[in-house]
């Protein structure tokens, strides 16, 4: 018995293992399965041109609370909230006393989360009386 060696045929079936046209990419199995750019890098380079990102990161306005607090004059309230005093209307009066709003003026010392207790807003009263008294 002599061996014979057969020339190999041509398979119709491709191995995976061998270069195609678009290598480094895999054949889908289904054919008609839609083409996602999730599976592929080098997806971006078949996306039209016409598709371009913005030159600029998008903007946000946002409001700040106001910077500013203002002290009622008669009760020591303080007014220190996201609406800026100077666009509430000129109706706005002091929730704790009723006084108008030219009662108010600025405040500049820091505004602490218990600054409208009713201790803390006497002493502020107190404090305002003497102020006012030296001059």
């Amino acid at each position: 018995m002599a061996l014979q060696l057969q020339a190999p045929i041509k398979a119709s079936h491709r191995s995976p293992l061998a270069p195609t046209g678009n290598a480094g990419l895999r054949l889908n199995p289904d054919r008609f399965a839609l083409k996602s750019s999730f599976f592929s890098s080098s997806a971006h380079l078949f996306v039209p041109s016409s598709f371009k990102l913005p030159a600029t990161a998008p903007k946000f306005s946002m409001r700040v609370a106001s910077k500013q607090a203002y002290i009622c004059r008669d009760c020591g309230y303080i007014y220190n909230d996201r609406t800026p005093f100077e666009k509430l209307p000129d109706t706005y009066f002091c929730p704790v006393c009723g006084a108008p709003k030219r009662r108010f003026r600025a405040y500049e010392p820091a505004v602490t989360k218990n600054a409208n207790d009713m201790d803390v807003r006497k002493a502020r009263k107190a404090q305002l009386k003497r102020d006012e008294a030296i001059g």
